[in-house]
């Protein structure tokens, strides 16, 4: 069966944010044109990110697909971990603050930044 693979931005049981990738079926659509099941959303957002945006250490407030429409977007974490995405690809936030938590930028969240001399423009998917 054809799959997709979804990139998890998540919080670990430790407090600290990490990726993980799994993969959705895709069991519906034809042959050549394959579909997840119909998945919930609660809203589209667009973001226009200048060159030399750069972001501090924060959370996902609200889980949400990224899909980076252009320029390239670095995700960065406590661990001193870092993943690049481009066009066309995404990952999805769900770095949430842990039930009962107070955020501590020196252990909670990712910080991101626009990479290269383009403009990073991104569409967040709410679930």
């Amino acid at each position: 069966m054809t799959t997709f693979t979804r990139v998890t931005l998540f919080t670990d049981t430790d407090g600290r944010a990490r990726f993980r990738e799994h993969e959705i079926a895709l069991p519906e659509g034809t042959p050549s044109s394959m579909l997840s099941a119909l998945m919930p959303s609660g809203g589209l957002q667009l973001r226009h990110s200048p060159v030399g945006f750069r972001s501090s250490f924060h959370v996902t407030t609200t889980p949400q697909w990224v899909f980076i429409l252009s320029g390239r977007m670095e995700i960065n974490l406590q661990d001193g971990s870092a993943r690049v995405f481009g066009p066309g690809q995404h990952f999805y936030s769900d770095d949430t603050l842990p039930a009962g938590a107070t955020f501590d930028p020196a252990l909670h969240g990712h910080w991101s930044r626009q990479l290269g001399d383009e403009p990073l423009v991104t569409a967040f998917v709410r679930t």
